[in-house]
């Protein structure tokens, strides 16, 4: 990556980056990374890589507006890039990442947007532990069609982390971002970044998947139950060394649309596989390994489990 000249405001230079799995979030950011001048190379199956290079990505947001952007595609990744950006669902991450051979990646960094907390240890297993930076997206965009996404939140927001990875690499990355579109901070505390999204998702992915509705219905005829799982939750993340706050997660619930859907519901409706394990299952792992107790939390991905079979 090319050092910014050392002049105030300068501009960075245009980035070339790589998004593994272009669908809602990755799309997305594809799509706003390239319509700032960034080159973007989407890593996909053959045929959505092949819609991709015909007719581009079309985004629809009230917050970015509506519009068609450019990138290429390809299958795997064959070239060096600046980022590689991890967008696929946690079910799909193990096949999805035969498309980045950590020869073809080099010095890229690697920016997986994952929901739960044990994809970090995975990924520094098989890539430079230097190189990968965890970071959380706060927004609710959707894949209607290969090359077609529907953001929908009158926000997009990015945390930015990875205590090993050099701090000016990633501030290269916020300022792209926050430029192209998506609010990007770069926080110190990768443990705290993580667990604050999963205080968050974990009971509401949950419990609205339980029930199969929208949080509206869910924080009130649930609310017992909600309030525990947050608890629970909250109790497993301060164990784990991140601060968190349960009454303000029940606020932000409160503030939320009625008719919000979880990702896990809206998958569970679609008849997807769940990322049951890598957000409950993480949850009861964690809570085991602190020896926390979070027995409404154990019956509520039982239940789910049961449900979803082998999804």
């Amino acid at each position: 990556m090319t050092n910014a000249p050392n002049t105030p405001n300068a501009p960075l230079p245009p980035l070339t980056v790589a998004v593994l799995g272009p669908g809602g979030v990755g799309g997305l950011l594809a799509a706003l990374l390239s319509r700032a001048g960034h080159r973007v190379l989407c890593l996909a199956g053959e045929e959505t890589a092949r819609t991709l290079r015909t007719d581009g990505i079309q985004v629809r947001s009230a917050l970015f507006g509506d519009f068609t952007a450019s990138v290429e595609a390809d299958t795997v990744l064959r070239e060096p890039v600046d980022a590689c950006l991890i967008t696929v669902k946690a079910t799909a991450l193990e096949a999805a990442l035969t498309r980045i051979p950590p020869t073809a990646l080099g010095d890229a960094l690697l920016v997986p947007f994952l929901n739960g907390v044990e994809h970090p240890a995975l990924l520094r297993a098989r890539y430079s532990p230097d190189r990968v930076a965890p970071s959380v997206i706060r927004v609710e965009s959707t894949r209607l069609a290969p090359g077609l996404i529907e953001h929908g939140s009158p926000f997009a927001e990015i945390d930015l982390t990875g205590a090993k990875v050099p701090r000016p690499r990633l501030e290269a990355l916020a300022e792209a971002l926050t430029a192209a579109g998506p609010a990007t901070r770069v926080l110190d505390d990768e443990t705290t970044a993580l667990w604050a999204k999963m205080s968050f998702l974990a009971p509401l992915a949950l419990l609205t998947t339980r029930y199969g509705l929208p949080l509206g219905e869910t924080r009130t005829r649930h609310r017992e139950e909600l309030a525990s799982l947050v608890a629970e939750t909250a109790a497993v993340s301060r164990a784990c060394g991140a601060p968190a706050d349960p009454a303000q997660t029940l606020a932000r619930y409160d503030s939320f649309p009625p008719t919000t859907k979880s990702s896990m519901q809206r998958d569970a409706e679609a008849g997807r596989p769940l990322e049951l394990d890598a957000i409950g299952g993480a949850l009861l792992r964690a809570a085991d390994r602190h020896g926390v107790p979070v027995p409404v939390t154990a019956r509520i991905v039982r239940e789910l489990r049961e449900s979803a079979g082998g999804r």
